[in-house]
């Protein structure tokens, strides 16, 4: 038997690498839609576990800190203060109080809407001035949610309440204030924290449903980008030279205005002195005729 020669080939690296770097496209493209699909099933407005990371975002999918409180919180090892006593989960956080409001005033308000057993309002250990919150412990748990529903937002000598469940011991991996974590915040800080009732998560955008069902793998490639990115980049220059030529075009435009208003107001100003020019003419001979009457 003969032996049959066959014909080789050479193997390009545009060959070998092809189904590879197919292959890998969709894999990340399948894992992408994993992940933000979990992420769609598994977002709430509200933080079920404290992340300093999450909090710092509007919609909790930051993958980056920030700024360096960010940075604070996520270093942070905070462990809550063994000296609080009380049920946590019966216990309201009060804050935004007027710096005059008292402990009884407290007592006055939050009994409207069920039987408390302690009101402690906290002072600074120094001067023994209000911090401007406090904490209300009730003795029943639909008392806890009567106040949480209702005090929100009530104004209390002449200040807007803000009413909140206690976060330090109820939160796994609460992260106060002070070691850049907590809720809230002013917009004039810019340090702004979310999912909480005073600034909750807002609803990411769902990128699985834009992405195309019957989608190939090259559309959502990196090649893909690279092309959307230059038929930019030719765009923004094509852009640029439109303007420079419309600035051209604009400055000899000008120029041109500029004498046409030039020559316009010569002749108005010639205009003018040839007008001058005859009523004095017209004055002087009515002088002369008036004094050749008198004469």
């Amino acid at each position: 038997m003969g032996i049959r020669q066959t014909m080789s080939y050479p193997v390009t690296s545009a060959t070998r690498t092809r189904p590879v770097e197919q292959n890998s496209r969709s894999f990340h493209t399948e894992s992408f839609r994993r992940r933000t699909s979990k992420m769609m099933s598994e977002w709430s407005p509200v933080a079920k576990v404290y992340d300093p990371l999450k909090a710092g975002s509007i919609d909790g999918t930051d993958e980056e800190p920030h700024d360096r409180a960010v940075w604070r919180g996520m270093l942070a090892r905070y462990k809550p203060n063994k000296g609080v006593t009380g049920d946590p989960h019966l216990t309201l956080f009060v804050a935004r109080l007027n710096p005059q409001t008292s402990e009884d005033k407290l007592q006055e308000v939050f009994s409207k809407f069920g039987d408390i057993r302690r009101v402690r309002l906290v002072r600074d250990i120094v001067t023994g001035f209000s911090k401007r919150y406090a904490f209300v412990e009730y003795k029943e748990e639909r008392s806890v949610k009567r106040a949480w529903r209702d005090a929100n937002k009530l104004v209390v000598d002449q200040y807007e309440l803000f009413v909140d469940f206690e976060q330090e011991r109820t939160l796994q991996g609460w992260v106060p204030r002070r070691l850049g974590g907590g809720q809230g915040g002013k917009k004039e800080s810019g340090q702004l924290r979310f999912g909480g009732r005073d600034r909750p998560f807002r609803k990411p955008i769902n990128l699985t449903s834009m992405m195309p069902q019957n989608r190939s793998a090259d559309r959502w490639d990196a090649s893909s980008g690279r092309e959307e990115r230059q038929r930019d980049q030719e765009q923004d220059r094509e852009h640029g030279r439109w303007r420079e030529r419309k600035n051209d075009w604009d400055r000899g435009s000008d120029r041109n205005d500029r004498g046409y208003y030039k020559e316009k107001r010569d002749s108005k100003h010639h205009r003018d002195r040839s007008r001058e020019k005859d009523s004095n003419r017209k004055e002087d001979r009515r002088h002369r005729d008036s004094y050749r009457d008198r004469e």
